[in-house]
């Protein structure tokens, strides 16, 4: 019985940690990478469009939003550069944690 309890017990940690972090780092090129709306890219140049991919349920629970989020535009942003990007733009709404976004050059601030 006691070994059932510590098996419930790591699980149960093991998924809040996967509720409280992300996995996603924006690399340092990424860092210079800014999340705009479509209405602030009206004197940018298009390079292109990526579209990001994570996890958006972590067994059998879902994660947050915010945090699915934070990641797919994470993972734009490290991408955008490698299309000469400074700026990516979402194209329409997160699903089943998936995410596209438009690439742009734009003039520096």
């Amino acid at each position: 019985m006691k070994h059932v309890r510590t098996n419930v017990v790591i699980i149960c940690a093991v998924a809040l940690s996967a509720f409280c972090c992300t996995w996603v780092s924006v690399t340092e090129e990424g860092q210079n990478v800014r999340v705009l709306q479509a209405n602030e890219v009206a004197g940018c140049e298009k390079t292109g469009n990526v579209t990001a991919k994570t996890t958006d349920h972590v067994t059998i629970f879902a994660r947050s939003e915010r945090k699915i989020r934070q990641e797919l535009e994470s993972l734009a942003r490290n991408e955008a550069t490698e299309l000469g990007g400074n700026a990516v733009v979402p194209i329409g709404t997160e699903k089943e944690g998936r995410q596209a976004f438009d690439v742009y050059r734009c003039q520096p601030r």
